[in-house]
């Protein structure tokens, strides 16, 4: 059974409200707010039901026609119909209403950070299959194959199709790719012959690891963040976006300037991807992360660029114990955002100014609205590192009353 029903706004997850004739909350996948459309329901809950567009009936201008072949089918995006100025205004739309519903925080959000929409990702997530090699359907582990992906670097497409013309994968169940000045490939799978390995060098890969080993080549991938080198080895996560991610380090240098005699806490940081660039010109750094192998990484890092101000440290968030007084902390939580401990932490030791960059609005929000307790906030300020997809990632500046 369809019905008709007129979407109203936007929500996270890449779908639109409207109700149906009860009144009941139907969230759409789909639709552009102010569309008219025929939808067939997927799901029906107490509160709210999911439905999918089956037609369009009176269509926004800013419908556009996806240039992905697979679109639809595949489950790596979501937003191709939909002009690059809406989408963004609609991930600022759920951006603001979180921080207002969850956080109780009146705020309008800045303009929104952007940079590529097409070709932007550095590093690709491929899953294999009898199919072939391509992303999972939507909500399922069915693999759909595509010939080349618009959202991925052209380098990495290139490869992708290197692989399928050149080497036997059988035996794989994933082959992940960082396209820095050198590209690299980690494997996943079971019994996978080691002659293989050098085929992926024959078909242009710099380094290959297959599971949780280097089996031939280089171990890490080189990237030019702002003038340093940055180097992540295949199991370190970097951000894919990789010019938008240079653009947003740059920019947190220069809203904390001067950095003169300051001292900075980075937690979760990854291989150093905020905290070489600040260590250039603070006092002192300290990055925090619990993955050994990014920790290695920075370590790296801080070599290559022989800053002397920055130092890694091998432990998670929860566990560091902030023991000095920090001019600045930054923040680069995963998904679940802020646990009990770290707010704990940051709110009995208070920063002047916090830096806090987030990938989910409603932890960000929740987060927010514990730290407002001892912070003001200054600026809130989406970051599009993944256009065409429902993800939200923004930066948030406070400072401390």
């Amino acid at each position: 059974m369809t019905v008709i029903l007129k979407s109203v706004s936007p929500a996270y997850g890449g779908y639109t409200v409207a109700r149906d004739d009860k009144g009941k909350v139907v969230l759409i996948r789909g639709a552009i707010p102010g569309e008219l459309v025929e939808v067939e329901f997927i799901d029906k809950k107490r509160d709210y039901s999911t439905a999918r567009v089956v037609s369009v009936i009176e269509p926004s201008e800013d419908r556009v026609g996806p240039p992905c072949p697979v679109f639809g089918l595949c489950g790596g995006c979501q937003l191709q119909y939909i002009s690059y100025e809406r989408q963004t205004s609609m991930k600022d739309e759920v951006l603001l209403d979180s921080l207002t519903r969850i956080g109780g925080i009146e705020i309008t959000p800045g303009p929104a950070l952007t940079d590529l929409q097409w070709n932007y990702r550095k590093k690709a997530q491929l899953k294999v299959s009898h199919a072939g090699i391509g992303f999972f359907r939507e909500a399922s582990r069915d693999v759909v194959p595509f010939d080349a992906c618009p959202l991925m670097d052209e380098g990495i497409n290139r490869l992708v199709r290197n692989i399928r013309e050149r080497i036997d994968v059988r035996g794989l169940s994933d082959i992940h790719i960082t396209c820095g000045e050198n590209p690299i490939v980690l494997l996943r799978g079971r019994d996978y012959p080691t002659s293989a390995f050098y085929a992926f060098l024959d078909a242009g890969f710099s380094g290959v690891a297959f599971n949780n080993a280097l089996m031939a080549g280089a171990g890490h991938a080189s990237f030019d963040l702002n003038g340093l080198k940055y180097t992540v080895s295949p199991w370190t996560f970097f951000q894919a976006h990789w010019g938008l991610n240079c653009r947003v380090s740059s920019l947190i240098t220069d809203e904390l300037f001067p950095l003169e005699g300051k001292r900075i806490l980075d937690l979760y940081a990854g291989a150093g991807n905020f905290a070489l660039s600040l260590a250039v010109l603070a006092e002192e750094v300290v990055a925090v992360e619990e993955n050994p192998r990014a920790v290695e990484d920075g370590a790296r890092n801080i070599g290559l660029n022989q800053i002397m101000d920055l130092r890694m440290v091998g432990s998670s968030a929860e566990k560091y114990r902030i023991n000095k007084k920090y001019d600045v902390i930054v923040l680069d939580p995963p998904r679940p955002g802020l646990t009990n401990e770290v707010v704990k932490k940051i709110l009995d030791n208070p920063a002047e100014t916090i830096v806090y960059i987030s990938c989910n609005p409603a932890t960000l929000s929740r987060d927010l609205k514990k730290l407002k307790e001892k912070y003001d906030i200054i600026s809130v300020r989406q970051i599009d590192f993944f256009p065409n997809t429902f993800h939200i990632e923004s930066i948030t500046f406070l400072h401390a009353r």
